[in-house]
């Protein structure tokens, strides 16, 4: 015999028996009763006969051809014999011939009475005998053929044609030909065996019933062939994804040790795998959905944040590459960026030519070309980040006295009156953050204080401060303080590609910077600092 691999847990044993019968010499009447996978075990016999049918070389040379029938569907005996000589000779009923049964070459009805039947069967063996020797290249083993038929659901013939139920048992004695008829049945052959002995002893084989560990294996190993229904790839469409076996495997586990001590049966049991695997799976799916969205937004982020990183650098790369002042290769290995440059905050990693910052003559020089309105902005900016924010009303509002303003008293340094620790002046906290829209109001009140006499006169402009209230909404106002930004002039705190809440910047001159800038724009700087330096 061949040697064939059972791919069905339980039926090793079964498997090879009567395979090693079927390809030797099968007795002419087997019954196989399996009381619970009666349809599994039609498989496990397909697949047995299927491999044997098909080998290029069995040890006694004979060409196996079998065929299966059903005594539910086929309830009629002319039903049984056309299905049982059609699959033997591989005739299949077409509509174009009027869906006419395979006739012999002698041209016989074999389909009206078991005697017919019983002709039918021997000119098929002889049109199957004569094409196998003509196909062989053996001389000696020409025309060996065996028959095989399996009937399924053997019980039924008891009942509805109780009159073929012998013929089949004496069929290889009746038609005198290498025949072997298997009945599979969920019944004891006594229970339906005919009376009086009128059909001989079958060769018998029980199955007995599946373990759990059986049956589990048997319903996963059901997995890539459910797989392979859906041709989807994405685990999203294909509920049986390869990706998803082991999580299967866990959930058949689970499955059998709930219904095994219910029901044995496999069909029963893929039934109900199939109506509870979606919703086993739902919750991870979900959780993948989410981690692929939240990887989505991580991608961008990262993206975004790679961006703001190195934009700047890639000046820096072109003012050193193109005129040839270094090379690619030099140039990488000097700016490398340090380990976990993510963590950093932003701004605290720059190249090696900015990271030491801006020295006061630097912003000076950065800062003598400017355009006046950017000067005006700078002095701004410095006094939004000295000045705490509740001042600014105190500082630059309009009362009756409109040049009249009430600034905090200065005092000297001291305890405070809690007996607690002085508390710090901002000057030496530091610049602090402050919103846009601040600091576009404290330029407003700069410009109306400081540059009015300036501007050229404007007829259609008539009420005060409305000249300087355009001024302000400008958009060449807000490209200044990008402008500045990206000079270092300004840092911004928030960041860029944040739509909620208003964008934060930080003042990064001086104090001796803004002195110079407020000279120069004929500012007293410190009558406008909530907490001046003495």
């Amino acid at each position: 015999m061949e040697e064939t691999t059972c791919n069905f847990p339980g039926y090793e044993d079964f498997h090879y028996e009567l395979g090693t019968l079927f390809s030797t010499y099968p007795p002419p009447f087997i019954y196989v009763r399996d009381p619970e996978t009666s349809r599994t075990t039609s498989i496990v016999i397909d697949s047995i006969l299927r491999n044997l049918s098909g080998a290029s070389s069995v040890p006694t040379t004979t060409k196996i051809h079998y065929a299966r029938v059903d005594c539910v569907s086929s309830f009629t005996a002319r039903l049984i014999y056309e299905s049982i000589i059609n699959t033997l000779v591989g005739w299949e009923p077409t509509w174009q011939d009027g869906c006419g049964n395979w006739s012999s070459p002698q041209d016989i009805r074999w389909n009206d009475s078991l005697d017919s039947f019983i002709h039918g069967l021997r000119a098929a063996h002889a049109h199957l005998s004569q094409q196998k020797a003509s196909t062989s290249t053996d001389k000696t083993n020409d025309g060996k053929v065996r028959f095989v038929i399996v009937v399924e659901r053997a019980e039924r013939l008891s009942d509805s044609l109780p009159e073929l139920l012998v013929p089949f048992t004496r069929l290889a004695e009746l038609a005198r030909l290498d025949l072997s008829v298997v009945f599979l049945s969920q019944v004891e052959w006594e229970d339906i065996k005919p009376p009086l002995g009128a059909s001989p002893d079958p060769y018998y084989m029980d199955i007995q019933s599946l373990s759990k560990e059986d049956i589990v294996r048997n319903l996963i190993s059901n997995f890539p062939a459910l797989s392979k229904i859906s041709r989807s790839n994405s685990i999203l469409q294909n509920i049986y994804h390869p990706s998803l076996k082991s999580l299967y495997a866990h959930f058949i586990t689970i499955l059998c040790d709930v219904c095994y001590p219910f029901t044995h049966n496999l069909q029963e049991l893929q039934y109900i795998a199939a109506a509870r695997w979606p919703g086993f799976r739902k919750p991870l799916l979900d959780e993948y959905k989410e981690q692929q969205r939240q990887m989505a937004a991580d991608v961008e982020a990262a993206r975004m944040r790679l961006n703001r990183l190195f934009n700047s650098t890639i000046t820096t790369a072109l003012d050193a590459l193109l005129p040839r002042l270094t090379n690619a290769a030099d140039w990488a290995r000097d700016n490398e960026p340090p380990e976990g440059v993510f963590s950093l905050p932003r701004g605290q990693w720059q190249p090696q030519q900015q990271q030491q910052g801006l020295t006061v003559q630097q912003q000076d020089e950065n800062m003598t070309n400017l355009p006046r309105i950017s000067k005006f902005i700078l002095i701004a900016s410095f006094i939004a980040s000295t000045n705490p924010p509740k001042s600014d009303l105190r500082m630059f509002g309009r009362g009756v006295d409109e040049r009249k303003r009430k600034r905090r008293a200065t005092k000297a340094a001291g305890k405070s009156k809690s007996g607690g620790p002085p508390k710090v002046a901002q000057r030496l906290v530091g610049p602090t953050p402050f919103v846009l829209d601040r600091m576009i109001a404290i330029l407003g009140a700069l410009l109306e204080d400081n540059d009015v006499e300036s501007r050229l006169a404007d007829r259609q402009l008539t009420i005060p401060g409305e000249h300087t209230d355009m001024e302000i909404a400008r958009v060449g106002i807000f490209s200044s303080v990008m402008e500045q930004t990206s000079m270092r002039l300004l840092h911004r705190t928030t960041h860029a590609d944040r739509l909620d809440g208003p964008p934060m910047f930080k003042c990064a001159i001086s104090y001796d910077a803004a002195t110079v800038l407020a000279k120069e724009l004929k500012i007293t700087l410190n009558d406008l600092l909530w907490d001046p330096i003495a």
